[in-house]
C-alpha cells in the first residue's frame, strides 16, 4: 500500500516558526512532525510515500531527499500553488494508481495504530474510511457524525467528532468527483462522497495532537522529551 502525505500548507497560525521551516518540518521529540508519520508506516511495511510540496518544499526534500535515509522510498508532488487537500491528491492521482492509499496530514501528531487501517475492510462501494477523534477545544462544532459505521455531517455543537487527518482513501473519491477543479479542498469531495452514503470511519479516542499553535507544538514536545 502506498501513503501520501500532506504537506503544502503555509503554517500562518505558526509564524514566526514557519517563516523559515514548513510546518510539518517543525521538531517535537527531538524529530520533524511528519517524520513520525513515515516511521510507523514504515514499520508496517508500508515503503512508498508521495509528499506534496509548495511553501519552502525545498526544504522538505532537503531534509528528507529520496527517502532512502529513513528506509523508504519517496516521492514529490510539486505544486507552482498549494492546490488544496482535494486538487493536490488529484495531481497524484497518476502516481496513487487503482488501489486504496493512506492520507496523513503532515501536521498532525498521533500514537493511532495505523496497522487499523491497513487492515480495514473496506466494502466495496465505499470511498474511504475516516479517522475520526473526540473534538479538541479548538473544534467543539466537530465535523462528523458516525451511524453504523458510516459518516454523515453533524449539526451540534458538543457532538459528533473532529476528523484526524487521517484516513483510507480509494482514488476513484476524487477521480469520479463530479464537481472537481484543479484547486479544491477534500472536504467537498468527501460530502459527495457522505451524500451517495459511500464513506466510512471509525473512532479513535488516543492521542492526536494538531499543531496548530505554537503552544500546541510547545505542549507535545513538553509531552515527549
Amino acid at each position: 500500500m502506498k501513503a501520501m502525505i500532506l504537506a503544502a500548507g503555509l503554517g500562518k497560525r505558526m509564524r514566526p516558526l514557519t517563516d523559515e521551516t514548513p510546518k510539518p518540518l517543525l521538531p517535537v521529540g527531538g524529530k520533524p512532525l511528519m517524520v513520525y508519520h513515515i516511521e510507523r508506516l514504515r514499520e508496517l511495511g508500508v515503503r512508498e510515500f508521495l509528499i506534496n510540496v509548495a511553501y519552502l518544499g525545498d526544504k522538505i526534500e532537503q531534509a528528507l531527499g529520496d527517502g532512502s535515509a529513513l528506509g523508504v522510498s519517496i516521492h514529490y508532488s510539486r505544486e507552482d500553488e498549494p492546490l488544496e487537500t482535494g486538487g493536490a491528491i488529484l495531481q497524484a492521482l497518476p502516481w496513487l494508481g487503482d488501489d486504496p492509499f493512506i492520507l496523513v496530514n503532515g501536521d498532525v501528531w498521533t500514537d493511532y495504530p495505523f496497522e487499523r487501517l491497513l487492515d480495514y475492510p473496506l466494502p466495496p462501494d465505499s470511498l474511504g474510511c475516516l479517522v475520526l477523534v473526540p473534538n479538541p477545544r479548538h473544534n467543539r462544532q466537530g465535523d462528523f457524525v458516525l451511524l453504523d459505521g458510516c459518516v454523515i455531517h453533524n449539526t451540534e455543537v458538543d457532538q459528533g467528532y473532529t476528523f484526524s487527518g487521517i484516513s483510507l482513501l480509494r482514488p476513484e473519491l476524487i477521480g469520479a468527483y463530479s464537481e472537481r477543479r484543479q484547486t479544491f479542498p477534500l472536504r467537498e469531495a468527501l460530502a459527495e462522497a457522505i451524500a451517495q452514503n459511500r464513506l466510512n470511519g471509525e473512532l479513535y479516542e488516543g492521542q492526536w495532537w494538531d499543531i496548530g499553535t505554537p503552544e500546541r507544538l510547545r505542549e507535545l514536545d513538553d509531552l515527549l522529551s
